[in-house]
């Protein structure tokens, strides 16, 4: 969502973040880099703000981080629904009879990677990442929906990926969505999971490669398609999906 700004050095357009939300006519929708109570996004929930657009009943927000920018903070188990935080959310218009909220696994340190232009060596601290998960029941049966951001790190998000296809394991039909920094491959392998859709998704405004992914297993996915919201850095990916069977 990019906080629901248009780019990464644009203003938050909360209302054309309803607008764009709303125009996707999706039952169920993993957000990620969701702002709730913070001052560039004008103090919104945009996780109420989705599923107002959306229609939905269903919604749960989990907080990574509190605080603002340039002063965050690692999210505590819970925290006052007003205090300023980032995340990632799912929200449904579909029934929920179960949610969770999981924990990735985190580096305890720094690293050093290459960045910028010219290349130089930077050490850098990941931020905590979670993924929020949902037992939807749709017409056909129910299916456990889950969203995450994992890590920017080389590998660190293989490792995390692999941490959440293993406690997704028991739960039937599945299908996850997010941004998981990682190509189709990587993603497919390490998680275990069927590919739903593909294309390119990021940078939005030229994507030439797809971070962004619709993962499942038990699950059989029509109508795979890529979208251009006019706001976020990244492109959207919709399927319908329905159990195997």
């Amino acid at each position: 969502m990019l906080h629901g700004a248009a780019t990464a050095t644009g203003p938050a357009d909360v209302d054309g973040f309803a607008t764009a939300v709303g125009a996707l006519d999706v039952d169920v929708l993993g957000l990620q880099e969701v702002d709730r109570a913070q001052p560039r996004s004008g103090g919104a929930d945009l996780t109420g703000i989705a599923a107002t657009a959306m229609g939905a009943g269903e919604h749960r927000f989990a907080a990574t981080l509190l605080g603002m920018p340039g002063d965050w903070a690692p999210s505590p188990d819970s925290e006052p629904g007003d205090t300023p935080a980032y995340g990632i959310a799912l929200v449904s218009r579909l029934p929920v009879t179960d949610w969770r909220v999981l924990p990735l696994p985190r580096l305890p340190r720094r690293v050093p990677l290459l960045l910028g232009r010219p290349r130089r060596w930077v050490w850098v601290r990941d931020e905590p990442r979670t993924a929020v998960a949902a037992r939807v029941v749709g017409p056909h049966g129910p299916v456990t929906v889950a969203t995450t951001h994992l890590s920017f790190i080389p590998g660190w998000n293989l490792v995390q990926l692999r941490h959440l296809a293993r406690a997704l394991r028991g739960d039937g039909p599945v299908v996850l969505t997010g941004d998981l920094n990682l190509g189709v491959r990587r993603a497919r392998l390490a998680s275990g999971l069927r590919g739903l859709v593909t294309g390119q998704t990021f940078p939005a405004h030229a994507p030439v490669r797809q971070i962004d992914h619709l993962l499942g297993r038990g699950v059989v996915a029509s109508a795979p398609r890529v979208h251009h919201p006019p706001l976020s850095d990244h492109r959207a990916l919709s399927a319908t999906v329905v159990p195997e069977g």
